[in-house]
């Protein structure tokens, strides 16, 4: 009888005040490099009949090594993802990062999925796939603070920041860029992300600007979470911040770049990456 008088009494407002809920969070920014109107026609795959990625085990949550050494990470089954769509046997080895790219130019090895640096350099001796994530730069404050005389915490602007105290790690490309596009921002420098962090807890700055990756994985433990998140951005200038992160391969295997570019775009619209991102990255660094 209860479960029949509560809703009519509901209705009727005999209930007692109901509380108010709290707003529901905007649910999390995936990064979204590929264009869906965008057509890339499918390759010829016939050639490929395996693929042997190397990759290293000590950068979480990208790729890391498991207690029994598995490999784990969000790089680990995005590779296994495209190698299940190619339908091709899948092999994925770590090594030190320093000699991934040798290995590759060998042709040891067929790809890398390790964030190589797509620079000049770099292209000398490698082909890249399109990125598949960028290491944007973000903004972060503490959740109780009050960026302008609105209570307003939205867009991080170079007039909005004027005057405000925000820390940066010295030396560094989110320094140089502060100092290039926020000039009127009194920045703070300091010698490492944990003092970064520290300061913005302590209150000693209004804002710490550095590598969303990193802020986001802070921001994912019990300190980041009770402490602050993100204002604004994210910030991506390429000439500050990279061009972002690609599967690399030997140079001139143009088969095997153009399966990696077709099945990058295919997991992206059909929610596989999407589904990968959110179970290493519950808190987005976009």
């Amino acid at each position: 009888m209860r479960a029949v008088i509560a809703p009519c009494l509901l209705a009727l407002g005999l209930a007692g005040p109901v509380a108010a809920q709290a707003p529901t969070p905007p649910p999390p920014r995936i990064p979204d490099l590929f264009d869906p109107d965008h057509y890339i026609p499918r390759p010829d795959l016939s050639a490929i009949r395996a693929v042997r990625f190397l990759t290293t085990d000590d950068f979480p949550p990208f790729h890391f090594a498991l207690a029994d050494g598995t490999l784990a990470g969000f790089d680990i089954d995005l590779a296994r993802a495209i190698c299940r769509d190619l339908k091709v046997a899948c092999t994925i080895q770590a090594r030190r990062f320093d000699s991934l790219a040798a290995e590759i130019k060998a042709g040891h090895d067929d790809a890398a999925i390790a964030a190589i640096a797509n620079t000049p350099a770099s292209r000398a001796g490698l082909d890249f796939t399109a990125p598949y994530y960028t290491t944007p730069a973000r903004f972060a404050a503490r959740l109780r603070s009050k960026l302008d005389a609105k209570g307003k915490v939205g867009a991080m602007t170079p007039d909005a920041l004027a005057g405000r105290t925000v820390g940066v790690e010295a030396g560094t490309a989110h320094e140089a860029y502060l100092k290039a596009f926020f000039p009127k921002a009194v920045l703070r420098p300091y010698r490492s992300q944990a003092d970064l962090r520290a300061a913005l807890v302590g209150d000693e700055v209004e804002l710490v600007f550095a590598d969303g990756i990193g802020l986001a994985a802070w921001l994912n433990t019990a300190e980041g979470q009770g402490c602050c998140g993100f204002r604004g951005g994210p910030f991506t200038e390429s000439r500050f911040f990279g061009n972002g992160v690609s599967i690399a391969v030997g140079k001139g295997n143009i088969a095997l770049r153009q399966a990696f570019d077709y099945e990058l775009a295919k997991l992206a619209h059909d929610g596989t990456y999407a589904d990968l991102y959110l179970k290493y990255f519950p808190v987005s660094f976009y």
